[in-house]
């Protein structure tokens, strides 16, 4: 892994490490996709880790005096979701971070990650795109503003520097006129990779559109625009031809690939498919990905939430886990659930895949759920966590876990402790959850042995008893 891992707490302290830097290093804040790419045998030359987690106030979404919007680099695709700002004047992104992975690590991976990692399938992009977002880019040299469709120059291949980083993403509100959709087209309802997407954002006067964009992903090196399509659209009203011929121009400005995830003629297909879904909905104002007013995230810290000084010496990591202190001896080179199993011998989170698809090693960090295998062990420096050793008090089993006995919600029993870690953070956050909301909230954890029938029973009683002792 890393030979030096640096928590930085200012952007003065980032600008100065970046311009001085010159081993291979990169700047993580959620790490989601680095740390997969670690576990796949990646990244064997990298150095330096610079992890911005920690600089304070890097975190908002806030709405300036023109109306322009502005997300901060360490805004996480949950942070968007609940964010009444973006509701009312982005909601395609919105839609887009709705649908990215699952909780445990929406609460982690930052939309500014998102779109420097650069691969074509990322869904924040698309929706970005589509409102003509620009970045600004920071370095000791100063600031410079580049428009999203110009970052990109391939797959995963960006025009950043070697001593930038992205400090925020900028774009204006949507107008009362416009109205936006988000689509996903993928293998599975979540932690899934987009086969392709898009975003239809139009504009109307009455019935007429007066502009059109029509942005969609996983069909070329890079997201692009539908030119043609869009073209079109533009003074025309919505009918059932109208979109039929706009899907179809708009699988004219595509060049997919066959991959692990979808054929290159299912994506031409699906692409006229898509946008005309999109249209469709926007017609009748009822968009597929409809984000709930109270959405599960699995966070019940308080949004000003602000972690303490690092103090970091990179040598012991100082951490409080189920309410006892520690001083691990660690040089980082290890993610949140090897520190926790194998420094601290709590074993009941388990090490399942290793990259975030099962959920397994999920417990609390600082209030909110995350999968630990996806977490740098550094991360856990002056933070607060809770694993499922913890959750019980006093010798008396957490609720969640009783019902889990009491509903038999248990087989082979490896990925309950991450069901469990799950249940308990949905129930603090939403104490009455319909069906749905267990559903979302469990969506990051997989049990093999296709347990779900009893988990989710055990759930919904728990959140039964909440509401008769209400």
């Amino acid at each position: 892994m890393w030979k030096h891992y640096h928590i930085i707490e200012t952007i003065d302290e980032l600008v100065a490490k970046l311009a001085d830097q010159q081993a291979p290093t990169r700047i993580i804040s959620g790490g989601t996709d680095l740390m997969v790419e670690m576990h796949n045998g990646k990244w064997e030359e990298l150095e330096v880790i610079l992890d911005i987690s920690r600089i304070a106030g890097l975190d908002q979404i806030w709405r300036d005096s023109d109306g322009c919007i502005h997300i901060e680099a360490l805004v996480t695709h949950n942070n968007a979701v609940l964010s009444s700002i973006l509701r009312d004047a982005a909601y395609p992104l919105v839609q887009a971070c709705w649908r990215v992975a699952t909780p445990q690590i929406r609460n982690r991976a930052t939309i500014v990650g998102n779109l420097v990692t650069a691969s074509p399938a990322n869904d924040t992009i698309t929706p970005l795109m589509a409102l003509d977002a620009s970045l600004v880019i920071v370095s000791k040299s100063g600031e410079r503003m580049v428009k999203l469709a110009d970052f990109y120059q391939g797959v995963r291949k960006t025009v950043l520097k070697k001593d930038e980083f992205v400090k925020e993403v900028v774009f204006e509100s949507m107008k009362p006129s416009q109205i936006g959709n988000f689509k996903k087209s993928a293998l599975r309802r979540a932690q899934a990779i987009s086969t392709l997407n898009g975003c239809v954002l139009l504009d109307f006067e009455g019935e007429r559109i007066v502009d059109a964009k029509i942005t969609l992903g996983s069909v070329a090196p890079t997201i692009i625009h539908a030119l043609e399509a869009e073209k079109f659209l533009v003074g025309k009203s919505l009918t059932p031809d109208v979109t039929q011929t706009a899907g179809k121009l708009a699988e004219a400005a595509v060049k997919p690939i066959s991959d692990v995830r979808a054929s290159q003629e299912y994506r031409y297909y699906m692409v006229g498919v898509l946008v005309e879904n999109c249209l469709n909905e926007i017609e009748n104002r009822d968009p597929e990905i409809k984000v709930p007013r109270r959405p599960a995230v699995l966070d019940t810290h308080n949004r000003n939430f602000t972690h303490p000084a690092a103090n970091w010496n990179g040598e012991v990591i100082q951490t409080v886990i189920n309410g006892e202190r520690f001083d691990i001896a660690d040089q980082g080179q290890r993610n949140l659930l090897g520190l926790v199993r194998e420094k601290v011998g709590l074993t009941g989170t388990k090490n399942g895949c290793g990259e975030g698809e099962c959920g397994a090693c999920t417990l609390h960090l600082d209030g909110m759920a995350v999968v630990s295998c996806l977490v740098p062990a550094p991360r856990a420096h002056n933070a607060a966590i809770t694993t499922v050793e913890g959750v019980s008090k006093n010798g008396h089993l957490h609720p969640v876990q009783q019902a889990f006995i009491d509903h038999a919600a248990v087989q082979c029993g490896y990925c309950t402790p991450g069901f469990v870690m799950s249940a308990v953070k949905l129930l603090e956050e939403i104490p009455e959850p319909d069906h749905e909301t267990i559903r979302e909230g469990i969506s990051g954890n997989l049990c093999r042995c296709t347990g779900y029938y009893k988990i989710v029973e055990a759930i919904e009683s728990v959140a039964s008893a909440n509401g008769r002792s209400a």
